[in-house]
């Protein structure tokens, strides 16, 4: 019976591995491949096309001499602070009131969590209408009869910036919320009624005693807001094309702007992979805790 046992879990197992082999190879190559071969890129004299004259570190340099990368990284700065506190503060806030029942959780969690399944090129493009002066809510505001009223962010390149905030902090304050719901809901209950037994309020039970036990989610909350912040492109791309001027460029902008359009694939290879470097160090905290959880 045992033998007969091994030989079915072999054969389950033999199944099992021959079905996610091709899955695997192919994120093999056309993930972790495309990535080396990025790498490799950013090291050579590629232009328009790939190629393989070795110039070292030449491609970094120019990277950083450039006033455009400049720019780009200083837009990240205040796009991911901004992003990632009002997302954080927003989603933990929308969460601590359908856990107080203040909100019906049936009605609102899928009202805040809708935005997220909209794509960001979607999400772009409306925001883009309801900013404009000349067709969003100044214009609606203006044919209501507030004639002085102005909001043309937009087109500003000083405010520019903070459209592209408002619309991706839309888009995913939902989606953080249920994430901090669910580490409220997975705090023991024990815990909460011993406070409440010694007389805590509402502020000092969730001050001092909630949202400490909130360090795992807070963790999967800044890697995942810190990843999409990095990877923004399409969200830009559709509400301001990193106009006016290059007021809301990012690094993920500016890298497709070198490889594709002003043929400097070498350059481009180099700023994405810094903006893989930045990710690297982003999620490196996560994995450590993760790596504790399972050790534990």
């Amino acid at each position: 019976m045992r033998v007969k046992t091994k030989r079915r879990l072999r054969k389950d197992d033999l199944v099992a591995r021959s079905v996610l082999l091709p899955t695997v190879l192919l994120t093999m190559i056309f993930v972790y491949g495309f990535i080396a071969f990025t790498i490799y890129i950013s090291f050579t004299n590629s232009k328009i096309l790939p190629t393989f004259g070795w110039v070292g570190l030449q491609n970094y340099i120019k990277l950083f001499k450039l006033n455009h990368w400049h720019t780009a990284l200083k837009n990240m700065a205040i796009f991911a602070t901004l992003y990632i506190g009002i997302s954080t503060i927003l989603g933990l806030l929308l969460a601590i009131m359908i856990d107080l029942n203040k909100f019906s959780e049936r009605v609102f969690r899928p009202v805040y969590l809708y935005p997220m399944a909209i794509s960001f090129i979607v999400t772009g493009t409306a925001w883009k209408w309801f900013l404009d002066p000349g067709i969003g809510i100044e214009q609606i505001m203006h044919a209501w009869g507030f004639a002085s009223f102005h909001f043309d962010w937009i087109k500003n390149s000083d405010f520019a910036i903070y459209t592209i905030v408002i619309a991706a902090v839309w888009q995913v304050s939902g989606y953080i919320m249920v994430i901090f719901l669910a580490g409220l809901r997975a705090i023991p209950h024990e815990t909460i009624e011993s406070a409440v037994v010694d007389g805590a309020s509402v502020f000092t039970l969730y001050r001092k005693i909630i949202i400490p036990q909130l360090s795992a989610s807070f963790l999967s909350v800044f890697v995942i807001l810190g990843h999409m912040a990095i990877k923004s492109y399409d969200l830009v791309v559709a509400l301001t094309s990193g106009g006016p001027g290059r007021a809301t460029e990012l690094p993920s902008t500016f890298m497709y702007s070198y490889t594709f359009t002003r043929n400097q694939m070498g350059v481009g290879a180099a700023s994405a992979v810094f903006m893989l470097i930045v990710f690297g160090i982003i999620i490196i905290p996560y994995l450590k805790h993760q790596i504790k959880e399972d050790i534990s």
